[in-house]
């Protein structure tokens, strides 16, 4: 059975595909590899797909999750009888409208804010099902229609101008056709990106970004784009043309050794265009945090607060650096939600994590050796000519969307082998208020449905943290 798939617009002599020789093994990638990653794409699709549709339904419910209630009333209880005074409930309700009242129990604020994070989160599942939805088309146009074999002549035509050729000019013609790329990409997404952040994101309080804002952090994220990824390109191209049939070695061991560079330099020059970076200022905070720091013989060298809130209301703190040169960002946002000593207990977790996962997680960066060949995709074949990088970097971004597929199954499965670590990471009391405020603060999700968590989620969801941590704080009194 011919399953031969082929693009509308193709590159090929007279137009008409040329065909390898049937029985061979090129014969067989022409007709199965093309179809057969075009059909993983789509299963892959169908099951994100159907996790989708199962967590929608559990934002639709208008109940507070019983499960979630015992936990939570466990926690109140436990901080009574450590002798912290919290309100009564219905003052707690009526103070808890827009921000975490430290002093009042946390069940109440839970569930006075159930009914806004369920409608946070059924707006971003449907959001999300018409982008992914969009997404899927995109790319099966994209390839189907030969879109990339016309933008490579579009860019041959335009140099042809200049006075380019494609012998003698290829990487120059390869970075018009990579800026066609990313300049097309930019406005296919922008739309979604312009209805997340200034229609749901403002709906529900989030968002703080100004349309100036937003157009200024396009034009600069572009710009770097260029700046950086067309050196980038060029080289990649140069180390293509010269690494022959096994470029592919040579390429990862350049994305390793460039992801390790700009890992170093994004957070020191690159990300202070966007926010502002100032230290954290003297006081019980920071001495809390370094000597956690000490404490678990994590090598931290800075801690910095950035400006967060000037884009949205939602808080986040990372570690970057390597070795024995670490640091510690938090946002503002999050220093404003929880307490010092609930901030000191949520980076002990993390900082553990960060310690721990390493020890699980390899950096598995897949450079493959294109499966199908160039007239699979309406290239015309120039596998023993000079312009042979032409072939490699289209293929591979034609094979963009089932990069993205594996990308998401490994995902899973990486998150599957740490789940069961980060339960283990708890730090008492503090560690569980603070989650819980978090969690209000950002209208998080209370009762996931349990296979979308575990396959998107890279923390357990709220309910089973705090009971595992519960647990581990009996097992240890």
């Amino acid at each position: 059975m011919d399953l031969t798939i082929v693009p509308r617009y193709t590159q090929a002599s007279a137009g008409a595909y040329v065909g390898k020789a049937a029985g061979t093994v090129d014969d067989l990638f022409g007709k199965y590899a093309l179809v057969g990653t075009l059909v993983f794409v789509v299963v892959v699709f169908t099951f994100e797909m159907w996790l989708n549709l199962r967590q929608r339904r559990t934002y639709h419910s208008r109940k507070f999750p019983a499960h979630v209630e015992a936990t939570v009333s466990k926690i109140d209880i436990q901080r009574s009888k450590e002798g912290k005074k919290l309100k009564q409930s219905e003052d707690a309700i009526a103070d808890s409208k827009d921000k975490v009242d430290p002093d009042a129990p946390l069940l109440p604020q839970l569930k006075s804010k159930f009914l806004s994070s369920q409608s946070y989160g059924l707006d971003k599942i449907n959001f999300g099902i018409i982008s992914a939805c969009w997404g899927l088309a995109h790319s099966l146009c994209w390839t189907l229609i030969g879109a990339f074999p016309y933008m490579w002549d579009l860019s041959c035509h335009w140099g042809s101008k200049l006075g380019w050729t494609e012998e003698d000019d290829e990487i120059k013609i390869s970075l018009v056709f990579l800026l066609l790329e990313v300049l097309s990409s930019t406005l296919m997404s922008l739309p979604f990106e312009i209805y997340s952040t200034f229609r749901i994101e403002k709906k529900h309080g989030f968002n703080k970004t100004t349309p100036h804002l937003f157009l200024t952090d396009k034009i600069k994220t572009l710009g770097l784009t260029a700046a950086i990824g067309g050196p980038a390109a060029a080289a990649v191209l140069k180390l293509i043309r010269w690494g022959g049939d096994r470029f592919y070695i040579y390429l990862w061991a350049f994305t390793f050794l460039f992801t390790t560079v700009m890992m170093t330099i994004l957070p020191t020059f690159i990300m202070p265009l966007f926010n502002k970076y100032e230290p954290l200022p003297d006081g019980s905070l920071k001495d809390q945090i370094n000597s956690l720091a000490d404490k678990i013989q994590f090598p931290l060298t800075k801690l910095f607060v950035v400006d967060g809130s000037k884009r949205s209301g939602h808080s986040n703190a990372y570690m970057f650096g390597f070795r024995r040169n670490k640091r510690i960002v938090l946002y503002d946002t999050l220093i404003s939600q929880v307490t010092e000593e609930e901030l000191c207990a949520i980076l002990g977790h993390e900082l553990g994590t960060s310690e721990w996962e390493p020890r699980t997680h390899f950096y598995i960066m897949v450079v493959p050796h294109p499966i199908y060949d160039s007239q699979d995709i309406g290239l015309e074949d120039t596998r023993h000519s000079i312009s042979a990088s032409r072939r490699h970097i289209l293929v591979l971004l034609s094979s963009s969307s089932l990069c993205a597929s594996v990308a998401s199954v490994l995902c899973m499965h990486l998150g599957l082998m740490t789940a069961h670590g980060r339960v283990k990471l708890g730090f008492g009391q503090q560690l569980q208020s603070g989650l819980c405020k978090i969690n209000i603060e950002n209208l998080g999700a209370l009762s996931p449905d349990r296979l979308y968590s575990t396959y998107h989620y890279s923390h357990p969801p709220l309910t089973e943290r705090l009971s595992a941590m519960m647990a581990l704080d009996s097992k240890m009194k």
